[in-house]
């Protein structure tokens, strides 16, 4: 089965559900099982020395796992992160968007578990990857 939620629909559903989240992230791309999403780099996500900062790497993949779940199941909002494992590998360019590949390993009724590769736009040397996993709230009876 294919993605049941649009790039617009994915754009749009962060915008309304997390506001604070709004101008950060962007979803690219939809595929089955998987999801390319954009960190629009501000001054707000770097570190000391113009890098890319690692909280902000940690809520590209975040948001980005989370988006690849939505394109499956549809517009939920309380699927929520139960656990993640991050390794930063190099130095992200300081001024361009960094880009993530996320794609779903596992797909089950309760659980999403899936991965990603953060690049810097532009290059193909990879600066972080994430493992994770969603749980997904039961389906509410009508």
């Amino acid at each position: 089965m294919g993605p049941v939620m649009t790039v617009d629909e994915l754009n749009a559903f962060i915008q309304v559900e997390f506001p604070q989240a709004h101008g950060d992230f962007k979803v690219e791309s939809v595929a089955t099982n998987a999801v390319t999403a954009r960190l629009i780099v501000q001054e707000k996500h770097l570190r000391p020395g113009g890098t890319v900062s690692g909280p902000s790497m940690f809520g590209l993949a975040d948001v980005s796992i989370y988006f690849a779940t939505l394109a499956m199941i549809g517009p939920e909002a309380l699927a929520v992160t139960t656990n993640i494992s991050m390794d930063f590998m190099n130095k992200p360019v300081a001024d361009r968007d960094l880009i993530c590949e996320a794609r779903l390993l596992k797909l089950g009724k309760r659980l999403s578990v899936g991965d990603c590769l953060i690049h810097s736009e532009g290059s193909n040397v990879p600066v972080a990857r994430a493992s994770m996993t969603y749980s997904i709230p039961p389906k509410q009876p009508s």
